[in-house]
């Protein structure tokens, strides 16, 4: 089992023909994400060689949802055009959307948050952060596939480099699902979001949760924990 993200995503990469979302395009092929084809509206009805696919460009989401049955949206687009390239992925109905841009202004995260929530069918995972992988599945993002495996932990971080620490330390053990929230003021999916799935998924036995500097995020997910949450939970602070 995983949370967010499985066998059965089908990702699309935001500004895949950009040196960045070319780069993990590759990565996450070779990790054995299921990509099926990239969003630029510049590049529309492009495709794109990578050493393992031959993947199609679509000018718009919608597009690419229609097409490839998408289901995850990756999002490698540079600060001042992730707000429309989020939102697009919002209005398009696509069911998650990881945003790895860094630098994104808070008041426009802001809205296309609110836009998530107000249209209810949207789960954001970010900005600012470096994704989510269910090791030896699906890898959405800038994790390093190869530091671990699977296994009964689920791990959710505010910091991306602790991430990739606490998985190498725990590379024995291994991962149902690991995620990285980001450390921005606003981001899509919290601690407590991720602690609710872990909870409930059969095959997570134990969570490891980060924290970062900055926010009470910490102690609120502490407060859930100790009201909802029966599995072992270690907080790295």
């Amino acid at each position: 089992m995983a949370i967010f993200l499985d066998g059965d995503s089908r990702l699309v990469v935001q500004g895949m023909t950009g040196s960045e979302g070319m780069k993990h395009t590759t990565l996450m092929l070779a990790a054995g994400s299921n990509v099926v084809g990239g969003v630029n509206p510049k590049k529309a009805g492009q495709t794109v060689a990578f050493p393992d696919a031959e993947l199609p460009v679509f000018g718009t989401v919608a597009e690419a949802m229609e097409s490839t049955g998408a289901n995850v949206s990756v999002v490698f687009v540079p600060p001042a055009g992730t707000k429309g390239a989020v939102t697009e992925a919002v209005d398009a109905g696509m069911p998650l959307v990881v945003v790895i841009t860094e630098g994104v202004p808070v008041i426009d995260t802001a809205a296309f948050f609110q836009d998530a929530v107000d249209r209810g069918t949207t789960r954001i995972i970010g900005p600012n952060c470096p994704g989510i992988i269910t090791p030896e599945v699906s890898n959405a993002g800038i994790i390093p596939a190869s530091i671990s495996g699977a296994g009964p932990i689920g791990l959710v971080s505010k910091s991306g480099t602790l991430t990739y620490q606490m998985m190498y330390e725990l590379r024995d053990i291994g991962f149902t699902t690991c995620v990285g929230i980001g450390g921005d003021p606003i981001i899509g999916t919290t601690h407590i979001d991720c602690l609710a799935a872990f909870e409930a998924d059969p095959e997570t036995e134990a969570i490891v949760m980060i924290g970062e500097i900055g926010g009470d995020a910490e102690e609120r997910a502490a407060a859930y924990i100790a009201e909802n949450v029966t599995k072992p939970v270690v907080g790295y602070v």
